[in-house]
């Protein structure tokens, strides 16, 4: 919300205007009770819009708010506890920073797993080192075909080489979000780039 200075339901209804079908909700400075109703709002918007939401690192927030799963990290709960709080139909992904992180989530209960960062973000401050396109092709072949989101500094110039290095999607954060009033327009470009 920082970035865009828009609401999360808001930013819903315009990245799933542009073609978004799964969105994450990632706030990190937002007290507990005004994020709850935030995340509420979003996964209504959702909802209305027939996208999918997913709560970032918050388990009981995916949880209360009915979110389709939860993305965690390292340091969030384990998976497993994730899918045995959440079930089976929920949607979970996890954070991986390096070749052994990754292969060993390909064990744990989760849908998808993240790998990241592929180049340097300003959107967070604690990240690992970068992995560039080289290392996201090692994880690839180390990981098989598990799903592979790519994370960490993508943007619209990048984003094709990125998934033609491996990743099966993926997430974007300052690309979209950095003018609210082009978030529709760039998530329908980046898609459009993505496709051709």
């Amino acid at each position: 919300m920082q970035l865009s200075g828009i609401s999360h339901a808001e930013q819903v209804k315009l990245l799933s205007l542009g073609g978004a079908t799964l969105i994450q909700l990632r706030e990190k400075r937002m007290p507990a009770r005004e994020f709850y109703d935030q995340a509420k709002e979003a996964v209504e918007e959702a909802a209305r819009r027939g996208v999918q939401l997913i709560v970032n690192d918050r388990v009981d927030v995916a949880l209360a708010v009915g979110a389709h799963g939860v993305h965690l990290g390292q340091d969030d709960m384990p998976p497993e506890a994730a899918r045995g709080l959440l079930g089976s139909d929920a949607l979970i992904g996890y954070s991986t920073h390096n070749i052994e992180q990754a292969v060993a989530a390909t064990k744990l209960p989760i849908d998808y797993l993240a790998i990241g960062p592929i180049f340097a973000t300003t959107t967070k401050s604690d990240t690992a080192p970068v992995l560039g396109l080289e290392g996201l092709r090692t994880v690839r072949r180390a990981v098989g075909a598990f799903p592979l989101v790519a994370i960490g500094g993508i943007t619209s110039a990048n984003a094709a080489d990125v998934i033609a290095a491996g990743a099966d999607s993926v997430a974007l954060i300052s690309a979209l979000l950095s003018n609210s009033s082009r978030i529709s327009d760039a998530t329908r470009s980046l898609l459009k780039d993505l496709q051709d």
